[in-house]
């Protein structure tokens, strides 16, 4: 008997420690992958979406979950367009800017937290990488606020006289780059005196949509009149290529007014994506080379005026709708409302959840995250 209550506690008691021990790690997090798309996100145009922020299920074929409201729009009035859409894993906030107003919401309980309009208007904000500051242009106008994220409140303002309008605040929060729609210059500010410190350029023309890699030292610049690119040395100052499309012809754009309105780099810098208005279009070129040589192409149902990317590169979502298989480059899926309408935005971003709460947190810009 002895031998068999030795034998029993050999067994029962490594046993119940090795139960223990799993009863305390926690339960593995189930994460959720979402698309988050701000409408009108094509000038003001109803057709697309309507009014609100589309919230689609990346994890099941891109399937609209629901739509959270924004704005009334008055009887007899025009929807405002959306300019802008910003998020923060951190804060646990969602922004959209529109001609008039930034609004702030809970990404958990997506309820509106604070809505505020502004002297000048607003356009495509941008948003720390801790969650604390925006930097929000005004509509088309001559400055830049800095806005406290938490409450709304300006804090600084910073008058370029540029036409202002995009806005990328860089990878590790000490630098953000301005650039306005009427001059070749980008701009670059420190973060925290919100002092200019640097501008890269001229460029050829004025400076349209633009991405930067994520080292910071090189920005891709859409320019006016030019369907390609022109790359900047973020360092110098100073211009260092311009690259033109080849096998494919200018032609008349709906919107914007300039043949490539759209650029982005892939998350890990290995492609850059240039957007192609007349022709309907997505070229691809090689990023690991300079400068960046042309590859393949891919047509769109419509014209695309922006490109951005999934948080880990899978997925290229151009503004037409078509939701891209960076891989295959196959277009595999087509965002619609809830009355199967084709829905297209420049204003859209994922946000991923883990156990209910905000974990990662995308960008409208497909900017490089390569260290």
């Amino acid at each position: 008997m002895k031998t068999g209550r030795r034998v029993f506690s050999a067994l029962f008691v490594p046993a119940l420690a090795l139960f223990l021990s799993l009863s305390s790690v926690p339960a593995a997090q189930h994460e959720a992958h979402r698309l988050y798309v701000a409408v009108p996100g094509i000038r003001n145009y109803l057709q697309y979406g309507g009014v609100g922020i589309l919230v689609y299920d990346m994890d099941a074929g891109y399937k609209l979950i629901k739509r959270i409201p924004t704005w009334d729009v008055p009887s007899g009035q025009s929807a405002e367009n959306v300019k802008g859409i910003a998020a923060s894993a951190k804060s646990g906030k969602l922004y959209v800017s529109t001609i008039k107003r930034v609004a702030c919401f809970d990404l958990i309980t997506e309820k509106k937290v604070w809505e505020k309009e502004y002297d000048g208007g607003a356009d495509r904000l941008a948003i720390s990488p801790d969650g604390e500051l925006l930097y929000v242009p005004s509509l088309e106008g001559p400055h830049w606020l800095v806005v406290n994220a938490r409450t709304g409140d300006v804090i600084a303002k910073i008058t370029l006289g540029s036409g202002a309008h995009n806005t990328i605040y860089g990878p590790d929060g000490s630098r953000v780059y301005l650039a306005g729609l009427r001059s070749p210059l980008l701009s670059v500010v420190d973060a925290k005196t919100h002092a200019v410190i640097n501008k890269i350029g001229p460029f050829s023309n004025s400076i349209r949509p633009f991405t930067i890699n994520g080292s910071q030292t090189l920005s891709f610049v859409n320019v006016n009149d030019l369907l390609g690119f022109e790359v900047g040395n973020n360092t110098t100052g100073k211009m260092l290529y311009r690259v033109e499309v080849t096998g494919f012809q200018r032609g008349p754009t709906k919107r914007h007014g300039c043949p490539s309105h759209g650029i982005a780099l892939t998350p890990n810098e290995k492609e850059l994506w240039l957007a192609d208005s007349a022709n309907s279009s997505i070229h691809i070129f090689d990023a690991t080379v300079m400068p960046p040589k042309q590859k393949m192409s891919i047509n769109l149902r419509d014209q695309p005026g922006w490109i951005t990317f999934s948080i880990d590169g899978r997925f290229a979502f151009p503004s037409t709708g078509d939701v891209v298989d960076s891989h295959t480059k196959r277009i595999v899926a087509a965002l619609e409302d809830e009355a199967g309408r084709p829905v297209q935005s420049e204003k859209l971003l994922e946000v991923d959840f883990a156990n209910g709460k905000p974990v990662r947190a995308g960008d409208q810009f497909g900017i490089g995250r390569k260290q």
